[in-house]
């Protein structure tokens, strides 16, 4: 079959970091200026999931409404963005119906952020993070900071969220879906009014992870504190989409892989999102997450980095 190489790209944008004022474990995240250069990060770092707003209208230009039901978004964030850089998002596809995209955010200088697949529906094929996913390397030895974590763990018991316009979202995530939509970089009316496919407003592909990770603390899965860690994958998959504002969801999650590398132990967790009126579930949100091992005080010094 013939087919034809196809670029979407969006216009630059600056997006804004709301998690300035972050807390877990009683400490400022790595969004916080001072904590992150203590790390070594150039300064506070805009959350990963801020710039999957980017891409939507890209794939709603390549896929229509159905993006927001059944897309598959995966990405491996590959460099820091800070408040006050500029990022653009680029998807290449194959036509002329591809259902697979190859995605990249880029700071004008060329450096990538992030990078990964769209994907629209099962017939797109692996995901950027289930390939990357069954590729993790597990721990050299029982981990410290993630101490008592194993695949199949799954969290104390099934959580309740919404997420209207004005509900705040607690302390990982100090801001409400009307704050967020002040700032975020591509507005739309569909998050906000009820004129849309659906005849509902939509949450933000990139609340969607704030929506599955704001009842983190009910979930039992504590790591050693205190410690400082950051995404390092994120995937938004959605089953039977959209996701609705002020609607009922379920949370459930599952510690799907354990890992590690010179500077970070890791977890791999997937929260499903289920409907709680109809018991479906609608989305997918699966976050690996790193941990800096120097963060933690009680880290033994014999496997830090260059020890």
């Amino acid at each position: 079959m013939f087919r034809t190489p196809l670029e979407l790209s969006g216009p630059l944008r600056a997006p804004r970091n709301m998690l300035s004022a972050q807390t877990y474990g009683d400490h400022a995240s790595i969004h916080d200026e001072t904590t992150a250069q203590r790390l070594g990060v150039a300064g506070a770092a805009i959350e990963g999931p801020t710039h999957f707003s980017q891409f939507d209208p890209l794939l709603v230009a390549l896929w229509g409404h159905r993006w927001f039901e059944t897309g598959r978004l995966s990405a491996h964030f590959q460099a820091i963005c800070v408040e006050g850089e500029e990022t653009r998002a680029i998807v290449n596809a194959d036509g002329p119906a591809p259902v697979r995209g190859h995605l990249r955010t880029e700071k004008p200088d060329g450096t990538v952020v992030l990078s990964g697949t769209a994907t629209l529906g099962p017939e797109g094929g692996a995901t950027a993070l289930e390939e990357r996913l069954a590729k993790a390397r597990p721990p050299a030895a029982d981990p410290v900071i993630y101490a008592g974590w194993a695949p199949g763990r799954k969290g104390r018991a099934p959580e309740r969220v919404r997420m209207a316009a004005d509900t705040h979202m607690g302390d990982l995530y100090p801001f409400t879906l009307a704050q967020k939509l002040t700032a975020i970089t591509e507005p739309s009316p569909w998050y906000e009014s009820a004129d849309t496919p659906w005849g509902r407003p939509i949450v933000p592909t990139e609340m969607i992870s704030v929506l599955a990770m704001a009842t983190f603390g009910e979930a039992g899965l504590t790591k050693a504190e205190p410690s400082v860690g950051l995404f390092l994958d994120l995937e938004i998959k959605m089953l039977a989409g959209p996701v609705f504002v002020d609607e009922p969801y379920v949370l459930e999650r599952e510690v799907v892989a354990l890992s590690e590398s010179r500077r970070t132990e890791s977890a791999w967790i997937r929260t499903t999102v289920t409907a709680e009126a109809t018991g479906t579930p609608v989305a997918e949100v699966l976050l690996h997450q790193g941990v800096f091992k120097e963060s933690y005080p009680d880290y033994p010094a014999d496997r830090l980095e260059g020890r």
